[in-house]
């Protein structure tokens, strides 16, 4: 089955020239089926970039997914014309009343801030709270996972005296976990953050199931079984030239930015990168999407019951 979205949305065109199915929303109105209502909380700067990412792993689904696009209301983006948000967008007080089988959180480039500096985070914080009554299962990325879980578990998120840029190896430390389905033993995934958890204080709290871990950068993928949820350090959405993006950009600005690593063949930022991890962030996806459409309640007013 194809993604629905908005038939005007950017991603759209982008989406249909990779050969992902997307389907019209007056085509979708005449199925007789229930598709999965998936919210994206996009908290990213270039919002289109990552609508399109994240449409792209969902669209990849064998079931109709509609996705809505949410932004906090407290805060107004820079990067993003004020057409694109109306148009596409919604502020969560605008859909709160919603259920949701699932519910995205991206990462914010504010992740060197003290959580309660960031100027929406009582608002976030009421997001985290809602998602308990209203959406069956979340998935947290990047600072969004660090947020999360410092909101819901307390667990704290440490400054790095270096970015830890670039594409690392990670192991597969629960194969016969469901979000888990069709991994490696030992993969690659995108990592672009000036923060960390670290993993003693994951291990200390047993409601928390570390799924996937690197030698060089840490925790990546912890599981709340409690909260059907799971957290993603890194940025396994990223697509191909996202990091070379970031690195031109960084080093436009006159800012110290290490050449990311194990990303360009031989280091060499004049070379096109290989993208080593797009099976599996299509795998993480499609294993969650999974998880979500076998436990999720056929009404969705039964959600959070």
């Amino acid at each position: 089955m194809p993604i629905r979205i908005p038939d005007t949305l950017p991603a759209r065109e982008t989406l249909l020239k990779e050969g992902v199915a997307v389907m019209r929303e007056t085509d979708a109105i005449r199925q007789d089926i229930r598709p999965l209502q998936i919210g994206l909380l996009n908290l990213m700067p270039n919002k289109i970039r990552t609508e399109t990412q994240i449409a792209r792993l969902i669209g990849a689904s064998p079931l109709q997914v509609e996705l809505t696009l949410v932004r906090v209301g407290g805060h107004t983006p820079k990067n993003t014309s004020q057409e694109h948000l109306i148009s596409f967008y919604q502020t969560w007080e605008e859909i709160r009343e919603r259920k949701f089988d699932g519910f995205i959180v991206t990462g914010a480039p504010v992740e060197t801030l003290p959580f309660e500096e960031v100027n929406y985070w009582d608002e976030l914080t009421q997001i985290f709270d809602w998602t308990e009554r209203n959406v069956h299962s979340p998935l947290y990325i990047c600072w969004g996972a660090m947020a999360a879980a410092y909101h819901f578990h307390g667990l704290p998120k440490y400054l790095l005296e270096a970015k830890a840029f670039g594409v690392f190896r990670h192991r597969n430390l629960d194969p016969a976990s469901p979000y888990l389905s069709g991994f490696s033993d030992d993969f690659s995934i995108p990592v672009s953050r000036w923060t960390e958890v670290r993993r003693n204080e994951v291990l200390e709290r047993p409601e928390l199931r570390l799924l996937i871990d690197s030698d060089d950068t840490g925790p990546c993928l912890l599981e709340d079984r409690a909260r059907r949820s799971l957290y993603m350090f890194n940025h396994v959405e990223y697509d191909s030239f996202s990091l070379k993006e970031e690195f031109e950009r960084d080093r436009e600005a006159g800012k110290q930015i290490q050449v990311p690593y194990g990303y360009f063949p031989g280091d060499d930022p004049t070379r096109q990168p290989l993208n080593r991890w797009r099976s599996h962030a299509h795998l993480l996806f499609g294993n969650w999407i999974n998880q979500t459409y076998q436990s999720t309640p056929f009404s969705l007013d039964e959600i959070g019951g």
